[in-house]
């Protein structure tokens, strides 16, 4: 049995975006914690994301904005496009749009680095336990024990005061608390994604998003500033197109280019040449687009969920990091005056966070941050337009524009600017 002291020793389920973030949360509120992380080794995976003013407010009262400001790219606009190229809409993005804090495009491995680098030099080298896969856990009053299994085959446990299930979409935690929650929900539409490295376009910090899902839509934005000494970006790109459930949910499985780019072999922009961007890539990896229907509970105990393991959502919208993130915040804060009884903590945690996320998850479902794209498209039948002020107004955009940012928590009224 776990020795009791006034704040409660954490174990964390998941060395992700979401257990990462928590595990520095917990420290600056001094508290106790261990990551256990299924992996042999914490590898740079994955491609792209971004993290909107909400995250990097966090993460900068964490010290941690110059070490971000170094790898990623300070996002100035969003701009919208349809499939002819045909200019729809901009608007500024963090510190251009007044924010106090910026938007960064990152690559998800250079993320996972800066905030792994922060856990380990504040909290110690051990604390993230590698091949610890969580298999399962059993409670009582005064503690939590987790089934831990190694690539092996063997089996260990580790003993706390609070579990936190932050193992992502295939979560074993969520797995044991809602065996009865149901397959993930597809959308209709695959996802293909990659890096290319490519000449700056547009502002060399945009963030573009153009057509529609069902011809095709392109997401594409820098990650990364000049790769190869001569000024070059790594671009993050990703293309959705509507079709059949093709693969379960993912993020390293490979996909081929052939499966998609006829859909996108006339998008020749005077500004970018799509398919010779998707071509560039050295890999491209596929994945569904799927979400969960939200959960009526997180917490049972001494036990809760934190980030994809609590509201898997479609990843549109950028607001999948960021909303892990804001767990983690709310979280810390929380179990700090949580004293020997971090039940209540973990309910109020709950009480929180779960409407919160559950908005975000059921608003990418229907109203997406690129609705923009859903109206021209519909209002025109996929056809060029004359004029987009005979399309769609100025104050039909803006409220269009607006409404995810209320729902997502970082509009003006929210943040504030500076």
């Amino acid at each position: 049995m776990p020795t009791k002291s006034r704040n409660p020793t954490v174990i964390i389920a998941g060395a992700g975006i979401g257990g990462l973030t928590v595990a520095l949360e917990l420290h600056a509120a001094g508290m106790e914690c261990v990551l256990l992380e299924a992996a042999p080794e914490m590898a740079e995976l994955g491609v792209g994301i971004n993290l909107l003013p909400h995250a990097t407010h966090s993460l900068s009262r964490l010290g941690l904005h110059d070490a971000l400001s170094r790898v990623a790219v300070t996002t100035k606009e969003s701009i919208f496009f349809n499939r002819y190229g045909q200019f729809i809409y901009r608007e500024p993005a963090g510190l251009a749009a007044g924010y106090a804090w910026p938007q960064f495009s990152i690559h998800r491995g250079d993320l996972q680095r800066v905030l792994s680098d922060a856990v380990r030099d504040r909290l110690g080298a051990d604390v993230i336990r590698l091949d610890h896969r969580a298999a399962g856990f059993t409670q009582d009053d005064d503690a939590v024990t987790v089934t831990v299994e190694h690539a092996d085959g063997t089996r260990s446990s580790v003993a706390g005061d609070v579990l936190v299930g932050a193992d992502g979409v295939h979560s074993a935690v969520r797995r044991q608390l809602h065996p009865d929650a149901g397959r993930p929900r597809y959308t209709g539409y695959m996802m293909w994604r990659g890096t290319t490295v490519h000449p700056p376009f547009l502002s060399g910090a945009s963030m573009l998003r153009a057509g529609w899902l069902a011809n095709g839509k392109l997401v594409a934005y820098p990650i990364r500033e000049n790769v190869d000494g001569n000024g070059s970006q790594l671009v993050n790109w990703l293309a959705e197109v509507e079709g059949p459930e093709r693969a379960q949910r993912d993020w390293t499985r490979r996909g081929d280019l052939g499966d998609f780019i006829g859909r996108f072999e006339d998008w020749h922009f005077e500004w970018l040449d799509v398919p010779a961007l998707f071509r560039g890539a050295e890999e491209v990896l596929e994945y569904p687009m799927v979400d969960s229907d939200p959960l009526p509970w997180w917490t049972w105990g001494r036990v809760t969920l934190l980030g994809d393991a609590a509201h898997p959502m479609v990843p549109r919208g950028s607001n999948g990091s960021a909303q892990a993130i804001l767990d983690a915040k709310a979280l810390a804060a929380l179990l700090a005056g949580a004293g020997d009884s971090p039940e209540a903590a973990l309910r109020a945690y709950d009480d929180e966070r779960r409407e919160a996320t559950a908005q975000v998850v059921l608003t990418n479902r229907r109203n997406p941050p690129d609705a923009i794209l859903r109206e021209v498209y519909e209002r025109t039948g996929d056809q060029p337009f004359d004029r987009l002020s005979d399309v769609i107004s100025d104050a039909e955009i803006a409220a269009i524009m607006s409404a995810y940012r209320d729902v997502a928590g970082f509009s003006a009224a929210h943040l504030g600017a500076q």
